[in-house]
């Protein structure tokens, strides 16, 4: 299967055009485009099963609770979890995180306990562990990077103690690319006793995710970055923690008995999914999971993204204009993700320049000022590589970037 095979299950690669050109989306890790899997389910569960779910005993009410049920059990599978009570749906990654760490926060954080986060999260897991802190008079303590944007995983034993109740890491920096030493991170905060989550919203698109190997307590993830519809996510935890935090919302579907006396719960991971689920985008899950297994099993695919990777990672690192923050040690630590500055040029005015060639990046702080405050930035110009684009549109972005450096400069 050849990343040209592959992109002809992207409806809108196949006609959008930018300006009078063919789009080159490379702004993959904000959102990715959707398969034509994902977008016939989606149509057919809105057209044939528009019901809401577990309250009705009528058909059309069966076929939306089947759908969404049976995708709880691939996801499970996909990530390899060890009971399907441990996948709870959310909107997304950010969903996900806020979930825990109010719920969390709730059962096991007091006043003057720890929460650690690193140096280059995004805001989504950085600013729920704040408000979390603010609440429960807890501190937030800053794991760093180094120059090269890599985790200084040897001082994170310092700065556990024995009022450190969760790390919050992510798998993947969206920013710099690099794959974090993940588990490494859990072993050493096992060994400290502390409980582990992960920010996956990059790691489920680039890496092969199994919890249960991983021995996270937490991973969480969004169905728009996996190529399925928006709205979707995934928190995945260890029933034992599930089972010990009170719930997040409350509302129909995540009880069991309500009086005004008080008010039992339901079971996981209904406990977690209060008020009308997202029937029709969740079920999208499973396709683009699907899809996914398939292109990864794949070595002709492989051998072709490796190749999209190392030529951009080659030719921006070659480029003395250019400074590309998240720079590996190794080429498989990096995904085809590139953040970077080109000094004496704003990083919006590239990104105007590249739309106009009909390339789509992203400029800004991306969702993660601390990481532009970390390098000395105010932001960056970020490429991000989807399983659809070609080594041509990949020479056709370091062509547009060029070109655009040379009329600004």
């Amino acid at each position: 299967m050849t990343i040209e095979q592959i992109r002809t299950h992207f409806p809108l690669l196949q006609t959008e055009t930018v300006y009078g050109k063919p789009l080159v989306y490379l702004d993959n890790a904000a959102t990715a485009q959707r398969l034509d899997a994902v977008l016939d389910r989606e149509a057919e569960l809105s057209r044939h099963a528009n019901a809401n779910i577990h309250r009705a005993v009528h058909r059309l009410s069966s076929l939306a609770t089947d759908a969404y049920e049976n995708t709880r059990d691939r996801v499970k599978d996909f990530i390899g979890a060890g009971s399907r009570e441990e996948i709870v749906f959310t909107s997304g990654t950010t969903a996900a995180i806020n979930l825990v760490a109010f719920s969390f926060g709730e059962a096991f954080v007091g006043e003057g306990d720890e929460i650690i986060v690193s140096e280059v999260e995004h805001h989504s897991n950085i600013v729920p562990w704040q408000l979390m802190a603010q609440r429960k008079k807890a501190v937030l303590k800053v794991l760093p990077v180094d120059e090269s944007g890599h985790l200084m995983v040897e001082r994170l034993e310092k700065l556990l103690s024995q009022r450190t109740k969760i790390v919050a890491i992510s798998h993947i920096s969206n920013v710099l690319g690099l794959v974090n030493p993940v588990t490494e991170i859990v072993r050493i905060c096992h060994k400290n006793g502390v409980p582990v989550l992960i920010d996956g919203a990059q790691g489920i698109v680039h890496e092969k995710v199994n919890v249960s190997e991983l021995d996270c307590d937490f991973y969480a993830f969004s169905g728009h970055k996996i190529y399925a519809a928006t709205g979707t996510g995934v928190l995945y935890g260890k029933k034992k923690w599930l089972d010990a935090m009170p719930p997040y919302m409350g509302g129909g579907e995540m009880i069991e008995t309500v009086r005004f006396s008080g008010t039992t719960y339901a079971p996981l991971p209904e406990k977690f999914e209060a008020g009308t689920q997202n029937f029709t985008g969740i079920p999208t899950l499973a396709p683009a999971m699907d899809a996914m297994d398939a292109w990864r099993e794949d070595p002709q695919w492989n051998r072709e993204m490796d190749a999209v990777r190392d030529y951009v990672l080659s030719a921006l690192t070659a480029d003395p204009r250019v400074r590309l923050f998240g720079v590996p040690r190794g080429t498989s630590e990096k995904i085809p993700l590139f953040s970077f500055v080109v000094d004496g040029v704003h990083h919006e005015d590239l990104a105007l320049i590249l739309d106009k060639m009909g390339i789509a990046v992203r400029s800004g702080q991306m969702c993660a000022e601390p990481t532009m405050d970390r390098f000395g930035v105010t932001g960056m110009l970020r490429a991000s590589f989807g399983p659809y684009n070609t080594m041509a549109e990949a020479e056709a972005f370091i062509k547009g970037l060029n070109k655009a450096i040379d009329m600004l400069l």
